[in-house]
């Protein structure tokens, strides 16, 4: 998982809320839509916001660069993009299930947030609602995620979710001129059928 909560804000790109777009799943603040080529402006806004550089470790790419890997998103099988928008249409944050292994069971999240929609529990809804769609509809049986040790706001997201700390790798990442761990999270199956909170269908 790929999480950008942090406190600092930054200018973004807005695009105007889209109350008709077409939402397939939904949250309890939030619902989900497929990402579109047309998201594009969007997303590169926020892989330049100065938290998500440090704490995903995006290197700002251009534009054309993005628009390009998100057609290979959409064309792909084996991961689900998902624009996370508020009731009205406002997107606030990007979130995705990858590397989709149906033999075995397994998957990947990521998460991406927009500066000026933290720390409003939009995180852990986003992630309630994308793992009920990973075991609820899916032949899944667990789901990985993983984020830098310090990114204390993606960890407290994701043990909200369910998710439990099983590892960290040593010295992965460099930024700054200074090394990085990486925290890496699951949750099974069973896990999430004991979690005792709605499911997205019962919402």
């Amino acid at each position: 998982m790929t999480a950008n909560t942090g406190e600092e804000t930054g200018g973004t790109a807005r695009r105007p809320a889209d109350a008709g777009r077409e939402t397939c799943w939904r949250g309890q603040q939030i619902r989900l839509a497929p990402l579109d080529v047309d998201d594009a402006e969007l997303l590169h806004a926020w892989r330049c916001d100065p938290k998500a550089i440090h704490e995903i470790g995006f290197w700002p790419r251009p534009l054309s660069s993005l628009r390009e890997r998100i057609e290979s998103y959409i064309a792909t099988y084996d991961r689900d993009d998902f624009l996370v928008l508020l009731p009205d249409g406002t997107p606030v944050g990007h979130i995705a299930l990858t590397d989709q292994d149906f033999v075995d069971g397994t998957a990947e999240i990521a998460l991406m947030l927009a500066p000026e929609h933290r720390h409003r529990g939009l995180g852990t809804d986003a992630l309630d609602a994308l793992v009920d769609l990973a075991f609820g509809e899916l032949p899944l049986h667990r789901l990985a995620a993983d984020t830098h040790t310090d990114n204390h706001a993606a960890l407290a997201a994701l043990a909200r979710s369910g998710f439990v700390r099983e590892g960290v790798r040593r010295s992965v990442c460099l930024h700054r001129g200074r090394r990085y761990d990486l925290a890496l999270l699951s949750l099974l199956r069973a896990e999430w059928e004991g979690l005792e909170r709605p499911r997205s269908w019962e919402l």
